[in-house]
């Protein structure tokens, strides 16, 4: 359980100091001290975005080398926290990208950035809820309807599900084809109307809208239809396959979707 946090006005005062609620309401304050908050606010503003980028690169590097997910626990600025299930995760560029559809269809493929760039592009705005409990209001997710690349590639009709692979070499994921075909389910290009960067599982990462967050495969390398679904990397430790956000895992959290 988290140790209750202090409402306001449960620190004691400091001894010999006034403390701001026993200032009488109104009273002016010196003109040092009125350009000096300026100053401080003004730096603020220009310092803020800065700041909160330079915390995600550290915690998303920092993390990236941690297996134990302990850096998870971290909070940062953008509402996210970071997980990897490996030591390090390999980064893929415009050159060396690849995307792979295959298994049961009539059309394998492969595809490039450039490849996907030219697809029809789809943006969605939901929350983001994570199983572990955290939630980013209306975060943008820009790409292409996986149901896109499944009709390109003609499934074959006695399949049932499609698999996830991720570059990083461990993780997995797996949805219905039902539910792949989804039209909130994206291979996702763009988070937050910026390319997806490798932190958070670029350059291209599934995007699963009305499940939790751990549906939404990082670094995503291989898309193949399946007879079957296969449990993905969590649920083989214990996660619920079908993750719909608020009907499963034992949660009750509002609807992303």
């Amino acid at each position: 359980m988290n140790p209750k946090r202090p409402e306001e006005g449960d620190a004691p005062k400091p001894a010999g100091r006034e403390a701001p609620e026993d200032r009488a309401a109104g009273s002016p304050i010196g003109r040092r001290v009125l350009l000096g908050t300026l100053g401080l606010g003004a730096l603020g503003v220009v310092a803020a975005p800065v700041l909160q980028r330079g915390l995600e690169t550290f915690l998303g590097g920092v993390s990236g080398k941690d297996p134990t997910g302990l850096t998870g626990l971290l909070p940062n600025g953008g509402g996210f926290r970071y997980y990897s299930v490996t030591a390090s995760v390999p980064r893929k560029t415009e050159t060396d990208y690849r995307l792979t559809v295959d298994g049961m269809v009539d059309h394998p493929a492969t595809y490039t950035l450039a490849d996907l760039r030219a697809l029809p592009q789809t943006r969605l705005v939901h929350d983001v809820q994570c199983v572990t409990g955290w939630r980013v209001p209306k975060t943008p997710f820009e790409g292409v309807r996986l149901s896109t690349l499944l009709d390109a590639a003609g499934v074959d009709p006695s399949a049932g599900a499609v698999r996830f692979t991720c570059f990083d070499g461990a993780y997995t994921e797996s949805l219905t084809l039902d539910q792949a075909r989804r039209s909130d389910v994206l291979v996702a290009l763009k988070m937050q109307d910026k390319p997806v960067s490798h932190n958070h599982g670029g350059p291209v990462r599934l995007y699963v809208a009305p499940m939790y967050f751990y549906k939404s495969a990082k670094w995503l390398s291989g898309i193949t239809v399946t007879r079957g679904v296969r449990p993905g990397y969590w649920e083989e430790r214990g996660y619920d396959v079908d993750a719909w956000v608020g009907r499963s895992n034992g949660r009750d959290d509002a609807p992303t979707s």
